[in-house]
Formats: C-alpha cells, sequence, structure tokens
C-alpha cells in the first residue's frame, strides 16, 4: 500500500493567516483547497477524433464538446474507386506498336506510350485515343496510357513478313493520325518496312518530341532535321518522360486480321542463348555484383552461374584484386542498363549509384539498413550475403529437381 503524497506547499498555504506580514497557524484545522479535476486523456483523444478521413485528424477545438458516442459512431468513408481515364468514342487513334520483350513493358515502351498520349491530347477539340499493340498480353498498358490494347499475335513472328503484313492490315482498317515504334532493332525494322510498304516518309531515332515538332540529328550530328510529327516515326530511349496522368482504360480490342499465307522466307529459327559470363556488363540484362561482404567468391561465381547473370563487383573490391577490372561497375567502371541487378554486400557509394542508374529493378542484400544501396533497392534483405549466397543456391537447386 502506497503512502498519500503529501504537497508541502499546498498544506502550508493551508495555514496562513490573513495579516500584513506573512503568518502561519499550524494548531488551526487546515481549509483543504478544492481538487483539480482530473482529465480522462483517453477520454479527450476519443472526443477530438475527426471520423470522416481514413488517416487520423483531431480537432482539439470543439472535441471536448462532442459526445464521445457520437464521435466514435460516425462509420468511416469506403474508400473510393481509382478513377480510370475512360474515351468512348474518339475522334482519331495513335498506334504504339510496343515490343514487350517476355510479356511486359520495357522502358522505351512505356516512353513510346507516354508519347502516343501526348499526340493524342494534343488537341483539347478532339479526343483520341491510344490503341497499344502486342504480340502477348501486357500489364500495366492503362497506367502506361493506353486506352485501347489489341493482340497481334503475327508481331512476334519469326518472319518479319507476315509481322508486317499483319501491321499493314490494322493500319489500313483504322487510319491511324500516327504510327509510333520504338528504336530498337525490331521495332526499328518494322516501322522501315511499313514506310516502305505504305510509300510514306518516316523519321527515326527522334531525340526531341513534343506535340507540335520532333527533332533528330542528321550528318553525324552536324545537324538537325526538324519538322511537324510525321504519321510514322520511331523514338530514341529516354527522350519522352513516363505517363504520369490518370490511369487509361486499356480497354480489349478484338483486331480482325486477314490471315496471310506463310512465304518461304524464314526456313528455321533457333534462339541461341549466350553465356553470360562472357557478356559485357553494359549488354547483360541481368547482373549480380559482389561488394565489401563477399569473401566466398566461388559460392558467388556458382550462384552467378546458377542465376544466368554476368558477374560484377564493386570497385573496392576490384581494387582488392579479386575481381577482373572490367568487372567494375560504376561511374568509373561501367554504367548498367540491365533489367535487374542484384548487389551482395555493397554499401553503395555515389559513383556505383551512378552506374546503376539505369536498372530498372534492383535488388539489395547488406547487413546494414540504412545503407545507400537498400535505400535505392526495391527489394532488400537485411542479412549477411554470406549467408544468403547458400541459401539462394539451395533454392535453386530444389526448383530445379537437382539438375545443374
Amino acid at each position: 500500500m502506497s503512502r498519500p503524497r503529501r504537497d508541502p506547499r499546498a498544506e502550508r498555504k493551508a495555514h496562513a493567516v490573513p495579516a500584513a506580514r506573512p503568518r502561519f497557524d499550524l494548531g488551526a484545522t487546515p481549509s483543504a483547497p478544492p481538487p483539480r479535476p482530473r482529465r480522462d486523456p483517453r477520454r479527450a483523444l476519443a472526443a477530438a477524433t475527426v471520423r470522416d478521413t481514413p488517416r487520423l485528424r483531431l480537432d482539439r477545438m470543439q472535441g471536448e464538446s462532442r459526445p464521445v458516442a457520437e464521435a466514435l459512431a460516425r462509420p468511416l468513408p469506403r474508400p473510393e474507386a481509382p478513377a480510370v481515364r475512360r474515351v468512348e468514342a474518339p475522334a482519331f487513334h495513335v498506334l504504339a506498336v510496343l515490343d514487350a520483350p517476355d510479356g511486359r513493358l520495357s522502358r522505351l515502351d512505356r516512353q513510346v506510350l507516354a508519347a502516343a498520349r501526348i499526340l493524342a491530347d494534343a488537341r483539347k477539340d478532339e479526343a483520341g485515343a491510344v490503341l497499344a499493340l502486342g504480340a502477348r498480353p501486357v500489364e500495366g498498358a492503362g497506367a502506361a496510357g493506353a486506352d485501347r490494347l489489341a493482340l497481334l499475335p503475327a508481331l512476334g513472328a519469326d518472319d518479319p513478313a507476315l509481322a508486317l503484313a499483319a501491321l499493314r492490315a490494322v493500319d489500313e482498317a483504322l487510319a491511324p493520325r500516327h504510327v509510333l515504334f520504338g528504336e530498337t532493332g525490331v521495332g526499328g525494322d518494322l516501322a522501315r518496312r511499313l514506310a516502305v510498304a505504305r510509300r510514306e516518309p518516316v523519321m527515326t531515332a527522334i531525340e526531341h518530341f513534343t506535340a507540335r515538332a520532333v527533332a533528330r540529328p542528321t550528318k553525324g550530328r552536324r545537324a538537325e532535321r526538324a519538322g511537324p510529327p510525321p504519321r510514322l516515326m520511331t523514338l530514341g530511349e529516354d527522350r519522352v518522360a513516363d505517363y504520369a496522368g490518370l490511369p487509361c482504360e486499356a480497354r480489349p480490342l478484338d483486331m480482325e486480321v486477314p490471315a496471310v499465307p506463310a512465304e518461304a522466307g524464314v526456313w528455321d529459327v533457333e534462339t541461341i542463348v549466350a553465356d553470360p559470363a562472357s557478356l559485357g556488363l553494359s549488354d547483360s540484362d541481368f547482373v549480380v555484383s559482389a561488394g565489401n561482404g563477399v569473401t566466398d567468391f566461388e559460392g558467388f561465381g556458382a550462384l552467378a552461374r546458377a542465376l544466368g547473370a554476368t558477374p560484377g563487383a564493386s570497385r573496392v573490391v576490384c581494387d582488392a584484386g579479386l575481381m577482373p577490372r572490367e568487372a567494375q561497375v560504376g561511374a568509373s567502371g561501367t554504367v548498367l542498363a540491365a533489367n535487374c541487378y542484384l548487389a551482395l554486400g555493397i554499401a553503395g557509394a555515389p559513383q556505383h549509384l551512378q552506374g546503376i542508374a539505369g536498372c530498372e529493378h534492383v535488388v539489395a542484400v547488406n547487413t546494414d539498413l540504412h545503407a545507400a544501396m537498400v535505400e535505392r533497392a526495391g527489394l532488400a534483405i537485411v542479412q549477411d550475403a554470406q549467408a544468403v549466397i547458400p541459401a539462394l543456391l539451395a533454392l535453386l537447386a530444389q526448383r530445379r529437381g537437382g539438375r545443374p
């Protein structure tokens, strides 16, 4: 049982006698001061809580005057469905021909869709629709700016004549105002073939793009060709920012393409997989790098081979002679443009982060939760790299059924 808490100042004030000078009568019965009202902090918080928003908001000015039951009885509003941009009756179409390797949008594909969105929204008096064409279903086309999505399996054919015939049929059926391609090996070749078949000019490798004018370098970059956006054009990489507006509908559109007889232009097609270890870092799509936190480089090499990735390293590892100099990743080494980058035991120096700025997905393994590489990564594993490497090898062996 605890003793009652005494307040000496209150007791002294209770024995005070009214006089010119301070006088106290210790024998007199003290008059107890009125007790202070006790506040319930939980009740005050509940009364001040505003229940109209999903986030916690407090109204201290009117919280005490509102009954607690009334404040708690008000239901939270249901979250509204995200707004979707819809174009029901487009005045014209803008075609965006996508490469979409492995059924996913590449960085250039997103930029092509963003450029098509700019052209479709160029005029306020008429609404245009962006039609994305791909060989297989893709995810995220609506968020990238596509109003319609049509599948043309012939675009993924090994014979470019079949892809050209299917694309030409769509072009003749819809008569789009613009047709955009990415300046890649597949997209650039298809754009040039369509220009020859339609006998129309094409502007390739555009570096400056707006709704009113486009430009590209000519004559060894000593001159520039500029003009209004033509009907057929190819876009260089990193020339247009990704679409950041409201998600579009990406409504599936059934295209009736006439059957094209297969010609004997291509007899046999075989995909030759290159050895990732022999690829340069700038050409690889998947890079696994070792940092100062990796000591077992035999296990690191085995993991790179099991993942089918190109091995890389940080500057510290290359300076120590543990990895060759051509494996160095960073501004002072090789600048990457890989789809996936796995950093094992790399803290993330500024020059190293500059070298992986073009990587789409970054996975970091580090014991430091506040490392710069962990902040840059889309997925981080806070663990010692020496423990993660054998765990990944065991998981890969289990999934492959013991096959190398």
